[in-house]
Order: C-alpha cells, then sequence, then structure tokens
C-alpha cells in the first residue's frame, strides 16, 4: 500500500527493511510496550515474522525512522479496515521516544497519505481506555471519540477489555 516513504519535519514513515529486526525486538519484546497490543510481547521469531510479513505488498505496519541518526524508534499500523474507503490507524514506539510528539507526527503523516494520496472517506483508531498516552494521541491529531465498547476484547483467561474507537473523516479532516 505505502509505495513510497512519508517525510515530515523529523521523522520518515517507510516500508520494512530485512535488516529492521533487531531494532524492533528492542520495544516489540517490552511487555510493558506491548501491554495494550493484542499479541503482547513478542518474541525473536515473532520479531522476524512481523518484519518479514510487513516487507509484503499487503503490509499493515510501517517502521518510524528519526531522521537525525536515521534510528528505527517504533511503527505505525496502517492498513484497509472491513468498510469501503476507510483505513484503520495505530502506532508504538519506543520508550525512550515516548512524549516527544512523534506518535502524532507520524499519524499526520498518514493521514495525510490516506485523505490525499488514497482518497479515504474515514480513518479509524481504536485503543483501550487505561491507555491514556494513546488516545491523547488521537485527539491531538483530530479524531473524536465515536464509541466506548465494554468488554468487547476478550483477553483470555476470563479477562475482558473494553475499547474506546476513534475516527475522523475526510471532510472533518479537509477543514
Amino acid at each position: 500500500m505505502l509505495q513510497q516513504p512519508l517525510e515530515t519535519q523529523r521523522l520518515i514513515v517507510r516500508r520494512f527493511e530485512p535488516q529492521d529486526g533487531p531494532s524492533v525486538a528492542t520495544y516489540a519484546s517490552d511487555p510493558v510496550v506491548m501491554t495494550y497490543i493484542g499479541e503482547g510481547a513478542l518474541t525473536a521469531a515473532q520479531v522476524q515474522a512481523f518484519v518479514e510479513q510487513n516487507r509484503q505488498e499487503e503490509a499493515k505496519a510501517f517502521p518510524i525512522i528519526h531522521k537525525k541518526g536515521g534510528q528505527l524508534i517504533g511503527h505505525m499500523v496502517f492498513h484497509p479496515w472491513f468498510a469501503p474507503e476507510t483505513y484503520e490507524i495505530g502506532w508504538v514506539l519506543h520508550p525512550a521516544f515516548h512524549g516527544q510528539g512523534y506518535a502524532p507526527e507520524a499519524a499526520q503523516a498518514l493521514l495525510h497519505y490516506a485523505f490525499v494520496g488514497l482518497q479515504a472517506h474515514r480513518v479509524i483508531a481504536t485503543c483501550q481506555p487505561e491507555n491514556r498516552p494513546s488516545h491523547r494521541v488521537m485527539e491531538k491529531i483530530g479524531m473524536r471519540r465515536e464509541g466506548h465498547f465494554r468488554q468487547c476484547i476478550y483477553r483470555g483467561e476470563g479477562v475482558w477489555w473494553d475499547e474506546y474507537f476513534y475516527a475522523v473523516l475526510a471532510e472533518e479532516w479537509f477543514r
């Protein structure tokens, strides 16, 4: 889907490359970072599979590269959702880069790509209510909360997660 890298003032969002695995492992193997990601912390083999899967044409995740130094600092999730002209967006960052505006910066680049490049009608994002940094990013980039789904995601062992649902329409984004 993402054929050309997207550039912002500080970041590049591009397709995964084979050598990205060790950098992804620095954050994706951390249980704290992956608390709200369905798969949880990834093993080394799972990280390599993730990178390989997202090197394919139908990639759903794209690394975030810090321009200064070329370091991979996290990744953006971006893929078609089940409704036409609708995409889902998300982010996971290495903890050393939390709270510095990188997630909103990369997300804005993907929203621009979605609405201008793909002529999307709608972009959605979800998170758990406890994941305050994530829903703050959603609000910062102009998304609005459309719903709070109670106990809608089964995590196993009798644990159910609530989920916030956010979205932004093209007509809202272009205002």
